[in-house]
């Protein structure tokens, strides 16, 4: 039993990329339904690589006033894709909110986090180059990403308040480089793989660590941050680490912290309709002025 929870460990990251995975549908040819006034447009391209691609929902009569999400796939930074967060993107859509599910490329030899969130970059000028046509403002984006794409999503939103108004947060790695990080046994679980995203070794390069930490580029914008203090994927303290720097700036911030809950807790019916849409749908729509 010790040795394969060991395992379980040693690749932890990895674990959620094989529910990605395991969903069908991974097709990247372009197509629209239209239904009473309401679009979804499948697999627009938003750059020349095969994994540059975004489904779009428009709600019917979406205007400027409409709020816009991107979405960002979770998988570890190697796997997943956006199917992966169709539930999300349908329960968006059936409140009226226009979103935009990302597929991002993926972790390889040639590629790592900084390509990720110059793809997020990307998604938003094909975006904003598609505003008027979707009826919508452009750099108006509220930016959600679940653990791999929270991570990049927290760090493209707070280096750029220009286009981004609001974060969510959903067990996503913060903190890469901390003191309190390095002592932790969390670190000897985490330092291999995070090594593999940033690209260089953790004893040699220890800026390259800090400037993959969200933590250390936190700016002026809401955000709304989801930690499950049971998640063996992303410890709890990555979503504390968060919060205590957002509460030290005085930024706005709400921290559901939930109880006897692992990494991706909307998969369990009951906290899904109790805690983690309603807050999703809350701060979406709270102005916080």
């Amino acid at each position: 039993m010790r040795s394969m929870k060991k395992l379980i460990l040693n690749y932890h990251f990895w674990v959620i990329g094989i529910a990605g995975m395991m969903i069908s549908s991974c097709s990247t040819k372009f197509k629209i339904t239209e239904e009473n006034g309401s679009k979804k447009l499948y697999n627009i391209k938003y750059g020349d690589h095969q994994q540059q691609r975004m489904d779009v929902f428009l709600p019917a009569n979406t205007s400027p006033e409409t709020r816009v999400v991107m979405i960002v796939h979770g998988g570890g930074w190697k796997f997943g894709h956006k199917e992966h967060m169709k539930m999300i993107q349908d329960f968006l859509f059936t409140n009226n909110i226009a979103s935009i599910n990302i597929n991002y490329r993926l972790l390889r030899k040639n590629i790592n986090y900084l390509h990720q969130v110059e793809d997020i970059s990307k998604a938003i000028s094909k975006s904003n180059e598609m505003a008027e046509r979707w009826n919508l403002k452009p750099s108006n984006y509220i930016l959600l990403g679940e653990s791999a794409g929270g991570h990049l999503s927290l760090l493209y939103g707070y280096q750029n308040p220009q286009e981004i108004k609001k974060l969510i947060s959903m067990s996503s790695p913060t903190d890469f480089y901390s003191e309190s990080y390095q002592k932790s046994k969390y670190y000897k679980r985490t330092k291999g793989v995070f090594q593999k995203v940033v690209g260089e070794k953790f004893e040699h390069q220890l800026e390259a660590f800090k400037k993959a930490s969200p933590i250390a580029h936190v700016s002026n914008i809401p955000t709304l941050i989801f930690q499950g203090d049971r998640d063996f994927l992303v410890n709890k303290n990555q979503g504390l680490a968060l919060d205590a720097v957002l509460t030290s700036k005085k930024i706005p911030h709400q921290l559901v912290y939930m109880k006897n809950s692992g990494h991706v807790p909307r998969f369990v019916k009951r906290k899904r309709d109790s805690f983690i849409f309603p807050n999703i749908l809350a701060f979406i729509k709270n102005d916080h002025h």
